[in-house]
């Protein structure tokens, strides 16, 4: 990808016969560990006039966002998910294949801690069939990312997934 070479880091993107639309999928396409799939979850903190500022949260396959450590870290009051439509506008790119730098503008990037556990990630590179392998402090660099906890460990079980909550608002009180 251009935003890599441009700071002189070349990847190895390899393209697989069959789209990736899970990270249990994508794991299985790179053969790595379900952990070490980076998935690019687009969040949007709205703003009062009505504009939407993208913040791209970096976790690991087996975890989940926890959309009020990404408040803590950001510092926004109203945070929810992006449609799929928001996400691919507000990055160029279409869910599935969002990769964690070299979006069409400017995007707040928060990489979960818990990647840097890793020696090294797969992560998107622009479609849901196509995958990099990096190591997590390079990925970092190359996003710009803030690293913190904004995740937690996702238990999955015979039962379908919670939902995300589509709107969370935050707001800090006066102490009474």
């Amino acid at each position: 990808m251009e935003a890599a070479a441009r700071k002189g880091v070349a990847l190895d993107i390899r393209i697989m016969p069959e789209s990736a639309h899970t990270a249990e999928e994508a794991a299985a396409a790179v053969q790595a560990e379900l952990g070490q799939i980076v998935k690019a979850v687009v969040l949007v903190a709205e703003r009062p006039e009505g504009r939407l500022m993208p913040i791209v949260c970096m976790v690991s396959g087996r975890n989940q966002i926890d959309l009020g450590l990404v408040a803590a870290v950001t510092g926004e009051v109203f945070l929810r998910g992006a449609t799929a439509l928001e996400a691919g506008d507000l990055t160029g790119y279409s869910p599935g294949g969002i990769p964690p730098f070299g979006h069409g503008r400017d995007v707040r990037i928060v990489m979960d801690q818990d990647l840097c556990r890793y020696e090294s990630v797969w992560a998107a590179a622009g479609t849901d069939s196509a995958f990099f392998q990096i190591a997590p402090r390079t990925l970092r660099m190359l996003s710009n990312a803030v690293v913190a906890q904004v995740a937690k460990e996702f238990r999955r079980s015979a039962a379908a997934a919670p939902p995300i909550q589509p709107r969370l608002r935050f707001e800090v009180g006066t102490g009474a």
